[in-house]
């Protein structure tokens, strides 16, 4: 019995030093993992990388690490037009079957998913903020973008008419689609202004706008967007996706 017992403490003993053992060796890679990304991604500040799972070692014994989650604070997302660049807030990356080199100097997810926000303000700087002529001296701009309710983005035009006076900016409602590496936002209606109703489609050129976002980290693609009060929330996802290397 006393052998017994001395053999449970033992293993208890082993256990806590196996736990101790592999949660120091998940810090190392989660660092190695987050300075990879730093440098290939040219990030301004390091992002978080948590290992999912116990045991560690055992994944890394079999070359694949099951879930491993990645958030970076501010982005600069490349937009496809020339050099221009748009900040993404918060961008939050889950990656399942994540396989990777022996160092982590590389590593690549089956499967990957995402989500991220761009803000009011800085959607707003696609959006025609410079008073635009839509004909006959009728003058608009996008004032300000917020949070109209139900999925839906306010658009607040400011117009500038001849015999047309108003001391507010006039709102309208629009709904944020994705088309490709596109966000779009697309008016619902616009509004019936007395005398301007014929320049409709002009004013749908200035309400209207998109924002493109051609590269997200390890190459992961827009899927969906959705209005909230703070911004625009996109939903990301792709497969084969390099976390680095």
């Amino acid at each position: 019995m006393r052998a017994l017992r001395i053999l449970l403490i033992v293993a208890v003993i082993l256990g806590g030093l196996f736990a101790i053992v592999d949660r120091v060796a998940v810090h190392f890679a989660e660092g190695k993992v987050a300075d990879k990304l730093k440098t290939t991604e040219n990030l301004a500040t390091t992002p978080d990388v948590s290992i999912n799972g116990f045991p560690f070692l055992t994944q890394v014994a079999d070359g694949e690490l099951d879930d491993v989650e990645i958030g970076i604070k501010d982005y600069e997302a490349a937009t496809g037009n020339g050099g221009e660049h748009v900040r993404i807030d918060d961008l939050h990356a889950h990656m399942k079957g994540v396989r990777f080199s022996g160092d982590y100097s590389s590593a690549t997810a089956a499967d990957a998913t995402g989500t991220a926000l761009i803000t009011y303000d800085e959607l707003l700087r696609k959006a025609k903020s410079e008073p635009t002529d839509v004909g006959l001296g009728v003058m608009a701009r996008v004032t300000g973008l917020s949070d109209g309710g139900n999925g839906k983005i306010k658009v607040a035009l400011t117009i500038q008419a001849p015999g047309f006076k108003t001391s507010k900016p006039v709102s309208v409602l629009s709904s944020a689609t994705v088309r490709g590496n596109t966000v779009q936002v697309h008016a619902d209606g616009l509004p019936q202004l007395p005398g301007l109703q014929f320049l409709e489609n002009r004013f749908r050129t200035v309400a209207d706008f998109q924002q493109g976002i051609a590269r997200l980290p390890g190459g992961i693609r827009l899927d969906r967007v959705r209005a909230t009060k703070d911004g625009v929330e996109i939903t990301a996802k792709g497969s084969d996706v390099s976390l680095a290397g």
